[in-house]
Formats: structure tokens, sequence, C-alpha cells
């Protein structure tokens, strides 16, 4: 990865992964058998959780697929390596505000995985200029509606927006 080029997102729009991406035969098997896919997918984690929460979505969508892992899920995780290795001189920074004042952003996509027709959510609070919290996950429920997605989103927010506040 020290050569590779250099990556502008973590996941382009429109890219779509799934199940039916993964080997179907034992020679397709026996070539994806040395790829180091769950250690990238768990170095990724480890900066997502301490400094990148921007790839948060990009590993939620890679994550899915260690145990059967196909040709497009490597290479999706090598662009999100790339972008990381891009945006290695990049970093949080707090102290952007005078006031505690805790803002929140969310959203959904509607019906994101193919595979079982699930909706994805994300979540992010801000204190003080820098992010504290945040989540990208597939919902639990199958969403009806773009509507019915985006209320799902925002009640997840709003339960872990209760738990920010409480702690402050």
């Amino acid at each position: 990865m020290q050569d590779a080029k250099k990556g502008f997102l973590p996941m382009s729009h429109g890219i779509s992964i799934s199940k039916t991406q993964s080997p179907s035969t034992p020679d397709e098997r026996r070539c994806m058998d040395g790829i180091p896919y769950a250690s990238a997918v768990g170095s990724i984690m480890y900066a997502m959780v301490c400094t990148r929460p921007n790839v948060s979505f990009a590993l939620s969508m890679v994550g899915r697929y260690q145990a059967d892992l196909g040709e497009s899920h490597w290479t999706a995780v090598k662009n999100i390596l790339k972008y990381l290795r891009r945006t290695k001189d990049m970093f949080l920074v707090y102290g952007g505000e005078n006031e505690l004042v805790v803002k929140s952003y969310t959203d959904a996509s509607f019906q994101t995985d193919r595979d079982d027709s699930r909706s994805q959510s994300w979540f992010v609070f801000i204190l003080n200029g820098g992010a504290v919290s945040w989540r990208s996950s597939k919902q639990d429920t199958i969403a009806d509606s773009t509507t019915e997605a985006e209320y799902i989103a925002a009640s997840e927010a709003a339960k872990e927006g209760v738990w920010v506040k409480n702690f402050i």
C-alpha cells in the first residue's frame, strides 16, 4: 500500500457490494484465502475509533463480508486504505466555539444493502467543534419508504443525543 495511488473518497458514490460478489468456485476461494482482509478491516476500525469517524460508513459496508470476501470487497477495502493514506495529515480540531453546545447531524439511505433490503443510518454529535460520538449502521428493520428510514435514523440519533446530553 506504500506505493498505492491516493484515493479521494473512502467509498465512491454508486459502488455497490453484495454477497453475490463473493467467490463461487473453489479456485476463487483459494485465491482469496491469502488476502489479509480481516487485518485490514481491523486496522481501518482502529483508525475510525481513534481519529477518523469519516470512514465509518465505508467500514460498516465492507466489514460485513469478512467471512466470504470477493475481489470487489477487497478492492473496496484498498480504496479506504488509499483514502486514509491521502488524508493522513488531516485531523480533528477541538475548540471551535466559545459555548459548550452539542450539535448533531443524522441521515439515512434507503435500502442500501442489496442482500436484505435494509437501510443504512448514520449520525455524528459535535461538541465544541469536534466529533465526540458517531455511528454508521444497518437498520434493524426493513423500511418501506425513505421517510421511514429517516425516522428510524432520527430515533437512533435521539437516543444517543439523550446519552450525550446526560454525559455532559
